[in-house]
């Protein structure tokens, strides 16, 4: 009898520990056997392997797909507007925020991240719409001049440019000695990175793009606007831009930078040095390095370009979609994704780490331009943005084939500009 209570209890405490065993996985595996889509721009490509991970410590499948910039917003709107999910979580720019945040497309994630991991996210503010943070910024994207060392060497060119005008005559003098047929890399083709590399120049020649109610400032040709449009359509004339960069996005003019085709990346992404420099996905390893953007002004002022993830509003798997995003944004997974991708995190603790572990390339640079962030709208992205940078695009891709002059696409920008805000 006594054998059999033995037994009993044994029997007893396994069953248990199989129960406890069993709640403890669901615990830490809510979701497992969920698979989420997961919808982002081709640079955000996560190595097999981190995916794998994350499947294996979550029990979460993940369906990656990527599409271009401009078709990931084309597809978001189509989806939400037919009222289907284009995925469960999807990119969020910057740009979009006012437009996605008045229409309640994506769900506010105040209750599915601690404060402490938003409170952590340096431009968590640019994606908060109206109190509410509609997606948590992934890509610390700010923008600086990348040039390549070894080609300003060959060219003679002695002092790294400080202004627009020096950084015309490094780009002449290297064009002249033969190292490169068309130095500058820009894109001018009719999508948003023709834009914004408009505007940061803009802000380099030291204006804005609008007065506080929203009045064009560069229709005059004193005003930076317009000598920053100048700028780029002299360059081209002069040969230190590839006429053929009208057909090129900004992810094409990173090819050709890494490829060595051109010696500067104009508007060059601050997190994508590791990229440049990696042996195995460039031809230019161990030569790119990070310059403050040529201003004209005391300060070298650039533009905050920030990407995020969001949850639309209808996904499907909400949960499995915030578990995601939270592994994105852990330390060690940060630091990988700055390592393989270029994707410089924007998490402040991450980056003071990458920094005190020489990790950082060009950090002190990198650093300095990072107090010069400033955001495209003072007083936040108007929800007219979209339709107004289109507008931006195809006039600058319009001027660069010599279908428009400076005068006549400053004014061509200003209309869209005013047609997008009677929306």
């Amino acid at each position: 009898m006594k054998v059999k209570t033995v037994s009993h209890r044994l029997l007893l405490a396994t069953v248990a520990l199989l129960v406890s065993g069993t709640m403890s996985a669901q615990k830490a595996q809510p979701y497992a056997g969920t698979t989420i889509t997961v919808l982002l721009p081709p640079w955000s490509t996560l190595p097999k392997s981190m995916l794998d991970r994350f499947t294996k410590t979550s029990g979460i499948q993940v369906n990656l797909q990527t599409l271009g910039w401009d078709d990931i917003r084309a597809k978001i709107v189509t989806s939400m507007v037919a009222g289907s999910a284009p995925a469960d979580v999807t990119e969020v720019d910057w740009s979009w925020v006012g437009q996605f945040g008045a229409a309640n497309w994506y769900t506010p994630l105040g209750g599915l991240l601690d404060k402490s991991l938003v409170s952590d996210l340096a431009p968590a503010s640019i994606f908060t719409y109206k109190n509410q943070l509609i997606a948590a910024p992934y890509f610390n994207d700010y923008r600086v001049l990348i040039y390549n060392k070894a080609m300003f060497a060959k060219a003679g060119v002695k002092s790294l440019p400080t202004t627009p005008q020096a950084l015309t005559a490094a780009a002449t003098l290297i064009k002249q000695k033969g190292v490169s047929k068309f130095p500058i890399g820009v894109p001018l083709s009719a999508t948003e990175g023709t834009s914004t590399a408009w505007y940061l120049l803009t802000k380099a020649f030291g204006g804005e793009l609008f007065t506080a109610d929203f009045k064009p400032l560069f229709i005059s040709p004193s005003s930076a606007g317009y000598k920053a449009l100048k700028w780029e359509m002299d360059a081209l004339k002069a040969g230190l831009i590839d006429p053929a960069q009208t057909g090129l996005t900004d992810v094409q003019t990173q090819e050709s930078f890494k490829a060595g085709k051109i010696a500067i990346d104009l508007a060059g992404w601050a997190g994508n040095l590791p990229v440049y420099n990696d042996a195995k996905k460039s031809k230019i390893a161990g030569q790119a390095s990070a310059l403050l953007f040529p201003h004209v002004g005391a300060k070298s002022r650039t533009i905050g370009l920030p990407g995020a993830m969001g949850i639309p509003s209808n996904a499907q798997n909400k949960g499995a979609a915030a578990e995601f995003i939270k592994w994105w944004l852990q330390p060690s997974n940060g630091e990988q994704i700055f390592a393989d991708l270029g994707m410089l995190p924007t998490r402040t603790t991450i980056l003071q780490s990458l920094n005190k572990k020489g990790k950082l390339q060009s950090g002190p640079t990198l650093l300095t331009q990072l107090a010069g962030v400033e955001p495209l709208f003072a007083g936040g992205t108007p929800e007219w943005y979209p339709q107004f940078s289109s507008g931006v695009a195809v006039t600058i891709n319009q001027a660069a084939k010599g279908q428009l002059t400076v005068d006549q696409a400053v004014s061509q920008i200003a209309q869209a500009a005013q047609k997008a805000q009677q929306r």
